[in-house]
């Protein structure tokens, strides 16, 4: 009678992955291309991600590094050294540390010099002179925004008058609750009462879980959403479905949402950037510095979990402040002249 060797699946495992790894460590290249090559990504994006990571190579064997042996100051070097935008850096050092997680899945995760570098808000490689300042909207294309919020809803379809009024609802948390398109996506209606000022934003780690205060004009556009949800009697505990199933919304489809109820707002046309969930985000945190509340607190109610991040955008906000001021001085000297 023949008898099993426990070992032998777990040998096998070890061996599969030795072979992986000793892959990636002769021709990284290629090793790369078999990775893209399981990975659901759009034709376009797969040639973006190979031309970055060819570049990363080369930059590597410029210096005589290794992909296997590569720290973190050699990232941090790699990333700060590129002539180009921030979010274009985060995508780079992303894919970066997407790969290395594969690379060196038999290690502890935290040992990735990658994410070290991701997580470090003071990180050099983030001071590029070609990024944009953080954007806010003014209080004219704030005022703007809020009054289309509240325009007439008419001569809809049923399908078209709840998607427009969840639409509105998407602007009135991110421009009036400050929350993100991620929390905004996934949160229930369990989080919410109607004509109420808080909502609960849930985390997977429960001591993230926090509470936002919503704006006045917020609760009335909410409630008005809330509404229409229930009589339509969409599907699921979804509060922003993107079908009456009640499956959750997409980014991209929840962006193209926000920037079509900018432009019919008038807002596009008083701005040369765009008004983005962030920009709208940000605005919030504006409007509470403005009314004097403490940047620590506004940090709680966006969900920052280090007072430096809401510091930073209080500073951003002083800034772009002083600079509208400027601005407005200028014109009237300009009108005076």
């Amino acid at each position: 009678m023949s008898t099993s060797n426990p070992a032998g699946p777990t040998s096998t495992a070890g061996d599969l992955f030795d072979r992986e790894r000793e892959d990636w460590r002769r021709d990284p290249r290629i090793a790369f291309d078999a990775w893209l090559s399981k990975q659901s990504f759009r034709q376009s994006s797969a040639d973006v991600y190979r031309a970055q990571w060819g570049q990363f190579l080369d930059w590597l064997t410029l210096r005589n590094k290794h992909l296997i042996s590569v720290d973190m100051p050699t990232i941090a070097d790699f990333v700060s050294g590129l002539e180009i935008k921030k979010p274009q850096r985060v995508r780079y050092l992303r894919l970066i540390e997407r790969v290395l997680d594969h690379v060196r899945e038999i290690e502890l995760a935290s040992t990735n010099p990658a994410r070290f570098i991701a997580q470090d808000g003071e990180a050099a490689w983030r001071n590029a002179r070609d990024n944009e300042p953080t954007g806010f909207l003014t209080s004219a294309e704030r005022a703007l925004l809020v009054a289309h919020l509240f325009s007439p809803v008419t001569n809809l379809s049923p399908g078209q008058r709840w998607r427009e009024r969840r639409d509105r609802a998407l602007i009135a948390v991110f421009l009036g609750g400050g929350l993100k398109t991620g929390e905004a996506a996934s949160i229930s209606v369990s989080c919410l009462n109607p004509g109420s000022a808080w909502v609960t934003v849930e985390s997977a780690n429960p001591a993230l879980t926090r509470r936002t205060r919503l704006s006045q004009f917020a609760i009335a556009i909410m409630d008005a959403w809330l509404a229409e949800r229930r009589l339509t009697e969409l599907a699921g505990n979804l509060v922003f479905p993107a079908a009456p199933s009640g499956r959750p919304m997409h980014k991209a489809t929840m962006l193209r949402s926000i920037d079509a109820l900018v432009d019919a707002a008038g807002v596009t046309k008083l701005r040369e950037s765009r008004a983005s969930p962030q920009t709208l985000r940000n605005t919030f945190a504006a409007e509470l510095f403005e009314n004097g509340v403490e940047p620590e607190q506004v940090g709680q109610w966006l969900g920052f979990v280090q007072p430096v991040s809401s510091n930073r955008l209080h500073r951003a906000w002083k800034t772009w402040n002083d600079q509208q001021d400027l601005t407005e001085e200028e014109d009237l000297n300009a009108g005076i002249a």
